[in-house]
């Protein structure tokens, strides 16, 4: 073959290779309008909104380069017939595009179904892009096979022998997406967060609703607004507090105290129980409790010269009453769940007087609203009672 013909060979497979070029070109204009449109017309006439999510996500672009490609896949081989070594690369390059774009399209007939089942009440609150994404992962891993296998002429014994001998620098490498595939999975089965959940987590500063749950990470808006990215293998390795339970329950629970001073704590004398009989949550109280009182020194020959002996009422014991009395006829208290007023371990600031009790509405404002309620009238009850309340007195040097 002379230097013409040489010429004229690759003029011809210039010219071959510039019309090939052209037609794949048209070829993926033509079919890409036909199936956007396509798809449109399906998704306008179809009452589910999934062939909707399917045209936002480009599905309809994606096939459609599929055509061109197969069209290059079966010409190239007749072009390049002289060629054999250039028809081996374009063979190989044609099969890995064709693989990727078969994955493109996977993805974007997942993202349209992720979107479609998140507008879903059923599924509003489960972790699909975890899901998503387990299950991309293991096509991509596919992928990459089938890649190797083709790049490298080899078999599938040879490239195992091969991921054996280098498992462990993969697991190195790739050590935070088996950790957050592993506790995605975790979370998942256990049930353990779900999207909307209020959880705190204090290593991260998290405290807010759950916005995202995917493979690596969970996204907390906090309630001032920022977001706190988690990673998801720390929802199990370390502790968080889920509220999901307190929101699923019929009440949200008040756990507050107040600090009474000790020495403002004193017997009640029959002057003062009469006064506190006006009281009308404490009066018939009063009665039933003084008559015990009275019945049981009587019956010991308590001598009552002195108020100490005996059994005597106190007005600590009384505030405590009149205030378990005040929760019980409050109307935003739920009654039917647990509810008191106890003493807690004396402390050198006082004596800690703990409410104990749940609201019916758990929503946050209400719930403040309602325990705000409850300890204004608490504070400003306490003086009728002759207690104090323990205040800490800053002193300045001069």
């Amino acid at each position: 073959m002379d230097c013409s013909d040489d010429v004229s060979l690759y003029l011809n497979l210039f010219i071959n290779l510039i019309i090939l070029i052209l037609v794949a070109a048209f070829l993926d204009f033509i079919f890409k309008k036909i199936f956007i449109v396509f798809l449109a017309i399906i998704a306008a006439k179809t009452k589910s909104s999934f062939d909707d999510f399917l045209v936002a996500n480009k599905t309809a672009k994606y096939i459609a380069h599929l055509v061109p490609l197969l069209f290059i896949y079966k010409t190239v081989p007749v072009i390049l017939s002289k060629f054999t070594y250039w028809e081996d690369f374009f063979e190989k390059g044609v099969k890995i595009y064709i693989i990727i774009l078969s994955l493109w399209i996977t993805r974007s007939i997942f993202n349209a179904l992720k979107d479609y089942l998140k507008h879903k009440p059923r599924f509003s609150d489960k972790p699909i892009d975890s899901y998503i994404q387990v299950i991309m992962i293991v096509l991509w891993i596919f992928g990459i096979t089938s890649f190797v296998l083709i790049m490298f002429n080899t078999t599938m014994e040879t490239l195992l022998t091969t991921f054996g001998a280098i498992s462990a620098l993969i697991f190195l490498i790739f050590k935070d997406t088996i950790l957050g595939f592993v506790a995605s999975i975790q979370v998942s089965v256990n049930d353990m967060v779900r999207i909307g959940d209020w959880i705190t987590m204090d290593k991260f500063g998290a405290d807010g609703d759950v916005i995202e749950i995917n493979l690596a990470t969970v996204k907390v808006r906090n309630f001032d607004n920022t977001t706190t990215t988690i990673p998801t293998y720390s929802l199990i390795s370390d502790s968080f507090k889920n509220w999901r339970g307190m929101l699923n329950s019929n009440g949200r629970r008040i756990k507050r105290h107040l600090l009474i001073k000790a020495h403002s704590v004193k017997f009640v004398t029959p002057e003062e129980v009469e006064k506190y009989k006006q009281i009308q949550h404490i009066s018939s109280y009063i009665s039933h409790r003084q008559a015990d009182i009275d019945k049981y020194n009587k019956a010991n020959n308590i001598d009552k010269s002195n108020i100490v002996n005996g059994r005597n009422l106190t007005n600590l014991g009384l505030f405590r009453k009149y205030i378990n009395q005040y929760i019980l006829s409050h109307p935003g208290i739920n009654k039917e769940m647990l509810l008191m007023v106890r003493y807690l371990q004396p402390t050198e600031h006082g004596i800690p007087l703990e409410i104990y009790c749940f609201s019916k509405d758990k929503e946050w404002i209400n719930y403040e609203h309602i325990m705000a309620d409850i300890f204004d009238h608490t504070m400003a009850s306490i003086p009728y009672f002759d207690l104090e309340v323990f205040e800490s007195i800053s002193t300045k040097n001069s």
